[in-house]
């Protein structure tokens, strides 16, 4: 628990839009003041396209922004910057990205877990070969599911057929029809506090066919210092609770509706 087991599955349709996963360590600046040529060789067969960007940032003292003018905070707040090494797939749909503080590796295709994961073997590896973090101090993956009606053939379908009323709230009452926006957080330890899974819900609209969507985006991370030996026991914990989370939220015409195919 928190979340019932669940069997695992391949969706067909899958609802998936992105899929991240972030291992954070403490601060080595060797990757700021020097270019990351020896990582790029080390993964450059799978990741070939390169791209540097440079990330700002502005601390400020408790209370200032209360008291001053835009253009005087600008001037009391202490910049600093980052590079973030973004190296990608060559069509662009796997993103591994390395700054001072983390390694991470995100994909718009996710397909399953044990392909997700390969794919960050030669990373991980470059990484420990290469600057030696002596542990990380967060390892988080992140699922963000987008729920299109119409993409599932269900265009007609309410959101209280499709996801269960505990997780749905004031969505599965005779009010849900008329309801135009919603936006929820929820944050839940998960079991023998190895970590937290941080739920955030919200309606989304479908662009091209003006039709709402619904989004979750489940963050599911750890803080504690986890060292090397122990990132894939970590991993497997923080998918594994995963996948429960999502057959816990929907119903079973949801589930049907994605097509199924077990693993």
């Amino acid at each position: 628990m928190p979340f019932p087991e669940a069997e695992r599955v391949i969706y067909k349709i899958n609802p998936l839009d992105r899929v991240i996963c972030q291992l954070r360590f403490p601060p080595i600046l060797r990757i700021d003041s020097e270019v990351p040529a020896l990582f790029q060789e080390a993964i450059r067969g799978e990741f070939p396209l390169y791209n540097e960007k440079v990330e700002i940032q502005q601390e400020l003292a408790v209370g200032i922004k209360s008291q001053f003018s835009p253009e005087v905070i600008k001037q009391l707040s202490k910049q600093s910057t980052n590079k973030n090494h973004e190296f990608s797939s060559e069509d662009n749909i796997w993103k591994i990205n390395l700054n001072r503080n983390f390694l991470s590796i995100s994909t718009s295709q996710y397909h399953k877990w044990e392909e997700f994961i390969e794919k960050f073997k030669t990373s991980l590896k470059a990484l420990s070969d290469i600057y030696s973090p002596p542990f990380f101090t967060r390892v988080g993956l992140r699922y963000v599911d987008i729920f299109d009606r119409s993409k599932l053939g269900i265009p007609g379908a309410s959101w209280s057929e499709l996801l269960k009323p505990h997780f749905l709230g004031l969505l599965s009452s005779e009010i849900g029809n008329d309801i135009r926006h919603c936006e929820n957080v929820f944050e839940v330890s998960l079991a023998e506090n190895r970590g937290i899974a941080r739920i955030a819900t919200s309606f989304v609209l479908n662009l091209k066919l003006k039709e709402q969507c619904y989004m979750i985006d489940s963050d599911f991370y750890s803080t504690q210092k986890t060292p090397f030996l122990d990132l894939d026991d970590q991993l497997n914990f923080l998918h594994a609770r995963a996948t429960r989370l999502i057959r816990w939220i929907i119903t079973d015409k949801l589930h049907k509706a994605m097509e199924p195919e077990i693993i």
